[in-house]
């Protein structure tokens, strides 16, 4: 498959504002982005819930990776509207819009779990040919390290996650 190049890419930290692996990594990025920066890519670490991230909690009044959807994007913006509905509108006006050409290429989404699962890579389709080969690369110069690749595809889900506004999301998770 011939996919055009990769020219944008985020790094997300702090969706979940008490997984502080990804808020620690998105802070020293926007300060030192040297170690990530590539000719011919834009790389944007970004905070993705800082509210949350300032409080050590998950989420302030909803959970940002699942408020993706056509109805909170679409959602007129008043007084009550809850912070990571808004918070997430933001993020799909910097990276997306969701599903248009204009998108961001690639999002990883940087997570930690108390689950005894390592670095974990989550793929949300197995039809992204781009995004396997990248886990194929990814596992390969990771060996002899274990690097667990976990697809969560259905065919009538439709993600809702901070990473789905890329053309090829990636979630990470490290335990």
């Amino acid at each position: 498959v011939d996919n055009p190049p990769v020219r944008r890419v985020a790094i997300f930290g702090g969706t979940h504002g008490n997984e502080l692996s990804g808020v620690f990594l998105v802070k020293h990025w926007q300060e030192n982005g040297a170690e990530i920066q590539r000719r011919g890519v834009e790389v944007k670490p970004f905070l993705t819930n800082p509210r949350a991230v300032k409080k050590c909690t998950r989420y302030v009044d909803c959970d940002l990776n699942r408020v993706f959807d056509p109805d909170n994007l679409g959602r007129t913006v008043v007084e009550d509207i809850p912070y990571e509905v808004r918070r997430a509108q933001e993020i799909n006006h910097i990276f997306g819009p969701k599903g248009s050409d204009d998108a961001y290429d690639l999002i990883f989404d940087l997570h930690n779990t108390t689950s005894n699962m390592g670095g974990t890579l989550i793929l949300e389709s197995s039809r992204d040919d781009f995004t396997i080969q990248m886990f194929h690369y990814i596992k390969n110069a990771l060996a002899p390290e274990h690097c667990p690749v976990l697809l969560i595809e259905h065919p009538s889900l439709k993600y809702a996650t901070t990473r789905s506004v890329a053309k090829h999301p990636v979630g990470k998770y490290e335990s």
